[in-house]
């Protein structure tokens, strides 16, 4: 199992601080995940960076095996 959060408008967008998901990659985690705001959802995965157990990435066919938290991270202001 691996432990996904969101922050700022990833947080807005999900409704949710957290969840836990089942997945063998990126995508189908973020895939598996019921939004709040589903349109909002899927458009803003598209500009997010990904920390997979503290490892940036972008790519969304990252496997997740063994991996236990992906922060989601959405553009922030300023930097």
């Amino acid at each position: 199992m691996t432990t996904i959060r969101f922050f700022a408008a990833a947080r807005a967008a999900v409704g949710a601080d957290e969840v836990t998901v089942r997945a063998s990659a990126l995508d189908d985690a973020l895939r598996s995940v019921t939004a709040e705001d589903p349109d909002g959802w899927r458009a803003l995965q598209e500009r997010c960076s990904y920390l997979v157990d503290g490892v940036t990435t972008r790519d969304r066919s990252t496997r997740l095996d063994g991996v236990a938290v992906v922060d989601v991270m959405p553009p922030f202001a300023g930097g």
